[in-house]
């Protein structure tokens, strides 16, 4: 039996669902009071279209994420450099760690709203664990450096979301001071990858 397209009112559902929960997400003060019944009404669709086409409110923000990181994913497995795998990895790890703490800047509450929907370990999330394993491949590259795997996750523990929404929203540090701190810690803690006599 072949594929079934989807019909087009779906199509048209699902990106109106996306687009008004995007917005929702980027404008609210906590993600954690944007629901469903929001995203309805501001998509113009019954809640019942939301349940069919994401499942539950988890569903639709992995999908929503998984749309907006879908650009920086595709740079980092077959772009150019700094992020494709062609670059030297002394220049493409910070700079993988540097797109996604910019892609969390840009979308905290979204990535909040992610990692709080309390739908088991984030570090076992499919968008985690992809990360991760590009890090720890690229890390893997590195002559000396010992246990990638532990530094893929020590590296990216610093783009959380949480400790992102932390810096910005409580510290008042900026975004370029992020993105400085960021590249200081991992040059020292790739620096820091020669023996000790």
């Amino acid at each position: 039996m072949p594929d079934r397209k989807p019909r087009s009112d779906a199509t048209r559902n699902r990106q109106a669902v996306l687009a008004a929960a995007d917005t929702l997400f980027a404008r609210c003060e906590s993600p954690e009071t944007v629901t469903m019944a929001d995203i309805a009404a501001a998509a113009g669709v019954g809640k019942a279209t939301l349940f069919r086409g994401f499942g539950d409110r988890t569903g639709l923000i992995h999908a929503l994420y998984e749309m907006r990181l879908a650009p920086i994913r595709l740079a980092a497995e077959e772009g150019p450099p700094p992020l494709g795998p062609a670059t030297p990895p002394l220049q493409r790890v910070p700079a993988l760690l540097d797109a996604v703490l910019c892609f969390k800047i840009d979308n905290r509450h979204l990535a909040l709203a992610l990692e709080g929907t309390g739908a088991g370990s984030p570090y076992a999330a499919e968008h985690y664990t992809r990360w991760h394993s590009t890090l720890q491949t690229a890390l893997e590259r590195i002559p000396g450096l010992t246990d990638s795997s532990f530094t893929a996750h020590a590296l990216l523990a610093a783009t959380r979301a949480d400790l992102v929404e932390h810096l910005i929203g409580r510290q008042r540090m900026t975004r370029e001071q992020m993105r400085a701190q960021l590249t200081a810690f991992t040059a020292r803690v790739l620096d820091s990858r020669a023996p000790l006599d």
